[in-house]
């Protein structure tokens, strides 16, 4: 089966690598899992052996008889389902207990993905996505070395790298480097009840990432209130949005919105 170039398809094909994605599931018995994009279906048949639930979305419609005819034997414990996973999970989520979700997300799709998964009314508990490296090293990022992806996704869940993969791991070889992140979702005794609203702060605050942290949010609060703030917080005027916490930018939005 040729991969098309206009969703970004890549299959992975290391069946060491498919091990070592699908342990970073954590799959128990009762463990309800998700599959973005199961393409030709390696990962699928290995989630398979540890679940007994697996719901696989898929897009590309010519991949989909093909994954029928190989699973026809685990019609009981799995489900294809043809379409786009941006307009299939919202709805798929709200209708499942608990659930994870595992995918090798094109680069297109990536950031519209995670927004979706901090949306969810009903969030998974635990998400394992291959990723391009760049962005998989953004979303594990600590001060001094913040960005705005990092602190947004740090919110929600609790990244952590799993494994670097090669291009020779995947068919075609992708001509960028991928990497496995592992996303532990928090409680939502554990996230913050303002989230919603914290996120158009940090996105100021990020406006130009090579500015001070003053000058950012110059833009929405007077100056003198923002000092006056950091000088209560210990923060300095030349102080960067890269150099603060997740935990530091709440602090400072209950500060400057008291």
């Amino acid at each position: 089966m040729k991969p098309q170039k206009k969703l970004g398809q890549n299959f992975l094909i290391n069946k060491s690598a498919i091990k070592k994605i699908v342990d970073a599931l954590e799959i128990s018995d009762s463990d309800i899992i998700i599959e973005i994009g199961a393409g030709t279906g390696n990962l699928t048949q290995e989630i398979l052996k540890r679940s007994k639930k697996v719901i696989a979305i898929e897009k590309d419609k010519s991949l989909i008889p093909l994954l029928r005819l190989k699973f026809q034997k685990n019609s009981h414990s799995l489900q294809i389902i043809e379409g786009d996973v941006r307009e299939i999970l919202p709805t798929l989520a709200s209708k499942l207990k608990k659930f994870k979700v595992v995918g090798n997300i094109p680069y297109y799709l990536t950031g519209r993905l995670l927004r979706i998964f901090q949306e969810l009314t009903n969030a998974p508990q635990l998400i394992v996505l291959t990723l391009q490296k760049e962005v998989t090293e953004r979303l594990v990022a600590q001060p001094p070395q913040m960005n705005q992806l990092a602190v947004i996704v740090q919110l929600w869940a609790k990244p952590k790298i799993i494994l670097q993969l090669k291009p020779k791991d995947f068919f075609p070889p992708p001509k960028v480097r991928s990497t496995v992140v592992q996303l532990k979702v928090k409680s939502s005794a554990e996230r913050y009840n303002k989230e919603k609203e914290l996120i158009p702060f940090i996105v100021c605050g990020f406006q130009q990432p090579r500015k001070t942290l003053l000058n950012n949010l110059s833009r929405e609060y007077s100056k003198e209130k923002i000092k006056q703030v950091f000088e209560q917080l210990n923060l300095t005027e030349k102080t960067r949005p890269a150099e603060i916490s997740v935990e530091m930018w709440i602090t400072l939005f209950e500060y400057l919105n008291s």
